[in-house]
């Protein structure tokens, strides 16, 4: 979904893993009044945590909670990346442990690479994706990604 005006709201995606799930917790309770402009789409444990912190501190915000992500969450949100229901995804990866749902979580990366979703992978990038100045720029059309084979002369 492609927005020429950004006064509307947006779909944002937040998920995290176990051991990011403080990190997303902070970050969302530092962007607040962003997010809670827009409508936050999560799964179920990441949710439950940011709507209890937000509850704690007087924040009104939609959160829908999907699955949790070994139960199938990661892979609802990708199936909403491809029918263009997400406009933005921050997704807080534990890079430093396994996870036995590796494929969802692949899944989602991809689908959001494909479907042209701009999606965070960390704080830093978090910070400057919800901070971008194109979401408010009427004349900002994101190009379509296109997908040709390269021919060399």
């Amino acid at each position: 979904m492609y927005l020429k005006n950004a006064n509307r709201k947006l779909t944002i995606a937040l998920v995290a893993h176990d051991r990011r799930k403080a990190d997303m917790v902070e970050w969302a309770v530092f962007n607040a009044d962003t997010l809670s402009k827009h409508t936050l789409v999560c799964t179920g444990t990441t949710g439950g945590l940011i709507e209890k912190a937000f509850q704690e501190k007087g924040i009104e915000a939609e959160i829908i909670k999907m699955n949790s992500g070994p139960l199938g969450g990661d892979a609802e949100i990708a199936a909403m990346v491809a029918r263009h229901q997400v406009n933005l995804a921050i997704f807080l990866i534990d890079d430093l442990n396994a996870q036995p749902h590796e494929a969802d979580i692949q899944m989602l990366l991809r689908q959001c690479r494909v479907h042209n979703v701009p999606i965070a992978c960390n704080r830093y990038s978090a910070d400057l994706m919800i901070t971008s100045s194109l979401w408010e720029n009427d004349e900002y059309t994101p190009s379509i990604p296109q997908y040709i084979k390269f021919e060399r002369e």
